[in-house]
């Protein structure tokens, strides 16, 4: 399997891992029986994101993604961030494995669940589709 030189350095040199104390959205998605569970850290100001972070347990691809699709929301409005797709985590990336490609899904899944959750701690009405499978049971949104 060959990876590009960006997954590669988002790989070995993760931007914005950790979590952020008093985050204002927190998203978490995956399992531990599908192998990669990433955990999504948003800090909102004034309706900018100034600050994302991620934990990712997962191979690679999937911290290569979490960390691309955080670098791709700093700085952006929630309403611009909504916009973020698998596709654009995968393009900046330049391209993914077809077998890694739902990483890249996880962490769009991740970074929409943090908003969704970000607009529920606010009283704000969304219709934010995370495409729950129900797989892990661990949201609301059964």
């Amino acid at each position: 399997m060959l990876y590009s030189e960006k997954v590669m350095d988002h790989f070995t040199n993760p931007r914005n891992v950790g979590e952020i104390e008093n985050a204002d959205g927190v998203g978490e998605v995956g399992n531990a029986r599908c192998g990669d569970i990433m955990k999504v850290f948003l800090k909102i100001e004034n309706g900018i994101i100034t600050d994302a972070k991620f934990k990712t347990f997962g191979c690679g691809a999937a911290i290569a993604t979490s960390s691309m699709a955080t670098e791709m929301i700093k700085g952006k409005t929630v309403e611009e961030a909504l916009g973020l797709t698998n596709k654009a985590v995968v393009e900046a990336l330049d391209g993914l494995p077809p077998v890694k490609l739902h990483c890249s899904v996880l962490a769009e899944e991740a970074v929409k669940t943090a908003l969704a959750d970000y607009y529920d701690r606010n009283g704000i009405e969304h219709n934010i589709d995370v495409n729950c499978d129900g797989c892990c049971e661990s949201c609301a949104r059964h």
